[in-house]
């Protein structure tokens, strides 16, 4: 009785006493607006990067991919002093290592899914390489571990229709994510040619990407940090090129101060490039002797 009476009487007694008693009303400025999610954009049709390195076609070509990239910045991380530290970056720095390497060396063709900071949709990473008739795929990232501060070590995952373990079976479903996530709609997309191309049914392209992916391990033993569990597979959607040998190269953990410390510098990265520089060649040299 009193929730109800009391306002009446107050109303009441304002009407009678000529008082004009404001209420809200829409559209006022005390009315927060906010986004919830990212707006949906159709992605541009793909378009091939540019070959560098010789102009011999018979050299062998291999594409390299820096993850994320754009309004996708991947892992996050912040240092001491608050920076914050994407994983993109860190990709793209590092591709850009390999790529200075491969290219000064020599004998060896080069092209990049990107070369600054954008966005790539994830279909149009191995496809990218299928239609340039790429001898080799590698694409180059840095995970998270979120609170998990000790885990660190690289990766290296081949493609598998079983993933090698629960650890590598999440990481492939947040990056197969990817595009979802931010928005990215690729028009044309049929899952069932998706289906079909994850069903390994190119038997020897998954030995020659295990091949090189065992070269990655053996050229960075007692050079660069490994994961305990640096081998691993799992159903990557970047990986399912059905003609193209394909590797992701996980370089560290961005939640781990070490990893992190040699992933931000020239040096550290240097020492990741040496490696897989090294590794590429060997492949190559293998290769060319079958």
């Amino acid at each position: 009785m009193l929730i109800v009476c009391v306002p009446l009487l107050v109303l009441g007694g304002a009407k009678l006493a000529g008082i004009t008693i404001p209420v809200p009303e829409w559209e006022r400025d005390y009315v927060l607006r906010f986004p919830i999610a990212a707006p949906s954009v159709v992605a541009e049709p793909l378009q091939l990067p540019e070959i560098l390195g010789p102009e011999d076609e018979t050299r062998p070509l291999i594409v390299l991919d820096a993850g994320h990239g754009g309004r996708d910045p991947g892992a996050v991380s912040r240092l001491r002093d608050g920076t914050e530290v994407f994983e993109k970056d860190i990709a793209l720095a590092l591709t850009l290592e390999l790529r200075d390497r491969l290219l000064a060396q020599g004998g060896v063709r080069v092209a990049l899914t990107r070369d600054s900071d954008r966005l790539v949709p994830l279909a149009y990473r191995p496809e990218i390489a299928r239609l340039l008739n790429a001898d080799l795929f590698l694409s180059i990232h840095a995970d998270s571990a979120g609170e998990l501060s000790d885990v660190s070590g690289a990766s290296i995952y081949t493609l598998s229709n079983e993933a090698s373990s629960e650890a590598a079976a999440r990481f492939a479903e947040r990056e197969n994510a990817a595009d979802r996530l931010n928005g990215i709609i690729v028009e044309g997309q049929s899952e069932v040619v998706s289906d079909i191309l994850v069903e390994l049914s190119q038997q020897r392209i998954q030995e020659e990407a295990s091949e090189f992916s065992s070269l990655i391990a053996r050229e960075g033993d007692g050079v660069i940090a490994f994961h305990p569990e640096a081998r691993r597979s799992a159903a990557l959607a970047v990986l399912r090129a059905p003609d193209v040998p394909g590797v992701l190269f996980e370089s560290g953990f961005v939640t781990n101060e070490e990893d992190l410390a040699r992933l931000i510098t020239q040096d550290g990265r240097g020492a990741y490039a040496d490696v897989l520089a090294r590794a590429i060649r060997v492949y190559f040299a293998r290769q060319s002797n079958r």
